[in-house]
């Protein structure tokens, strides 16, 4: 199935370029809300010529090689080691449940996967396990737009992921799921500015936080240049050249905390359940485009700049707090490739 999946992306690709495959947390992607007739007006939950909503897309993620300097643990001492590069697909789907002028919910599921390639030098425990076993990442989400009139809203997102370095045949306990959430209360000015501030429970930074965000939305008069935001986790630039092309500058902040058992004996015997912090910035530029109607490829390319890849005895709540991890790890950058088709909604 894997295989045909990516067979699929590959084919689109060579015929033509467009969209950016993001859909965790993309707040600003819901439909509009039609008025009733004599009913109380309420603001719609999008602004002018934002990216359309993602269905579902099918992609394909590489980064090119990189240098990995690995940290001692128990009798291992520390390796560096070339990873020659990182790959996997990325499937996301996503459905409107409930669309009335007065409440907007989708529901959405996500899989990632991560392999990583060191040849025979693996020797550390760590390199070992990303080798032979990768990292995935699978789960669910939702998201809720309530306007209360025709000015002010609420945007509630909520998600449940379960990463590690398991199998679908060797599957890891749903008890150890990371839950993320975000809420939003926000101002839509007209049809081209919608803002708002919020508060976040995130793994982004690779490990759990509660950071504060700020949503803006803003299309410019002349509707050829637009800003799509969601502080600190992304922002873009947009370029809208027509209704079928468009094209982005911008980062986005990419991170969760790993479950890495013990499956091969890789690590030391009584070390099991360590929590991999992997958290990465992408510094990207993205050109979406339709296919025909409601089918539009995208290609993204960029800097993959490593924030966190460090390792802890267990799962908690660091905070801004200075407790020392397990064992650090250092990745240097890398370019990185995306190119997915996706379905959007009309």
């Amino acid at each position: 199935m894997k295989w045909i999946l990516l067979v699929t992306v590959l084919t689109a690709a060579n015929s033509v370029s467009a969209q950016e495959a993001d859909t965790v947390e993309d707040y600003s992607m819901y439909g509009e809300a039609e008025l009733a007739g004599g009913a109380k007006r309420f603001c719609t939950s999008k602004v002018f010529d934002l990216s359309p909503n993602k269905l579902i897309s099918v992609g394909y993620d590489f980064q090119s090689g990189y240098q990995v300097d690995l940290g001692a643990v128990g009798n291992v001492a520390p390796q560096g080691i070339n990873n020659q590069n990182n790959y996997g697909l990325r499937i996301a789907a996503n459905a409107p449940v409930i669309s009335k002028t007065n409440v907007l919910l989708n529901l959405g599921a996500t899989y990632w996967e991560n392999f990583y390639s060191f040849g025979n030098g693996a020797a550390h425990p760590l390199a070992q396990s990303l080798q032979a076993y990768g990292l995935r990442t699978m789960g669910i989400n939702f998201t809720l737009f309530k306007p209360f009139n025709e000015v002010n809203f609420l945007i509630v997102n909520g998600s449940a992921d379960l990463n590690g370095n398991y199998s679908f045949e060797n599957f890891q306990s749903l008890n150890t799921a990371k839950i993320s959430a975000t809420a939003i209360y926000g101002w839509k000015k007209h049809d081209r500015l919608q803002y708002g501030f919020g508060l976040a429970r995130t793994y982004r930074i690779g490990e759990l936080n509660y950071l504060p965000v700020f949503l803006y939305n803003y299309t410019f008069p002349s509707r050829k240049w637009g800003v799509e935001a969601l502080f600190p986790a992304r922002a873009n630039l947009r370029r809208t050249y027509n209704s079928r092309t468009l094209a982005f500058f911008g980062y986005e902040l990419e991170g969760n905390s790993y479950l890495m058992r013990n499956r091969g004996n890789e690590f030391a015997t009584g070390i099991n359940n360590l929590e991999l912090r992997r958290s990465e910035l992408r510094i990207r530029f993205t050109f979406e485009r339709s296919i025909k109607d409601f089918l539009w490829f995208s290609l993204q390319a960029g800097l993959r700049y490593n924030m966190r890849f460090n390792v802890d005895d267990k799962e908690f709540f660091r905070g801004f707090g200075d407790q020392p991890y397990l064992f650090e790890n250092t990745l240097t950058n890398a370019l990185y490739v995306n190119f997915s088709v996706n379905l959007v909604s009309p």
